[in-house]
C-alpha cells in the first residue's frame, strides 16, 4: 500500500472527504486498469458523502449508486481493504438516503455525525442516544474504511 494511498484512507476515514477524493484522483489517473475502477469506487464513497454533508441529496444518491457498482468487483478484499464492509455501508447509506426527502438531508447528516461521534467514544450509556434517533438513521452509518491484517 502506497504512502498516498494510505493517507487517502486516513483523510476518509476521518471524515475529509473533499480531501480524500483530491488524494485518491491523483492516485487513479495513473493507476493500472485493473486498479482505477477500485480508486473510483473509493472516490465516489467519498464524494457522495461529501455531497450529503452540503446537503446535496441527489449527489449523494449518484455518486453511492455507482460506487456501489464499481466496488461490488472487487470484494471480499482488494489492496488491504475490507471491500465488503466498505460496499455494505455504502450500500446502506445509500438505500437510506433514497427514502429521505431533500428537506431532511442536512438534519439527517447532522444526526448521523452525532451517532458516529458517539460511537468513537465509549460510554456506559451507548445507547441513550440512539433514543432521539429515527430508525432510518440507526439502519446506517458514515462509511468507513476498515484494512485487512
Amino acid at each position: 500500500m502506497t504512502p498516498e494511498f494510505q493517507q487517502a484512507i486516513a483523510e476518509f476515514n476521518q471524515q475529509q472527504f473533499y480531501a480524500c477524493h483530491d488524494t485518491l484522483e491523483a492516485i487513479w489517473v495513473d493507476a493500472p486498469e485493473m486498479d482505477k475502477r477500485f480508486y473510483q469506487g473509493i472516490l465516489q464513497v467519498a464524494v457522495g458523502c461529501y455531497h450529503l454533508s452540503n446537503d446535496n441529496l441527489r449527489g449523494a444518491i449518484i455518486l453511492l449508486g455507482e460506487a456501489v457498482r464499481r466496488l461490488a468487483d472487487y470484494q471480499p478484499n482488494y489492496e488491504g481493504i475490507d471491500v465488503e464492509q466498505l460496499l455494505e455501508q455504502a450500500l446502506a447509506l445509500l438505500q437510506t438516503l433514497q427514502q429521505l426527502q431533500p428537506e431532511q438531508t442536512q438534519v439527517f447528516w447532522q444526526q448521523l455525525q452525532q451517532q458516529s461521534e458517539k460511537l468513537d467514544q465509549p460510554t456506559q450509556n451507548s445507547g441513550d442516544f440512539l433514543v432521539s434517533i429515527p430508525d432510518v438513521i440507526n439502519s446506517c452509518q458514515i462509511p468507513d474504511i476498515n484494512l485487512i491484517e
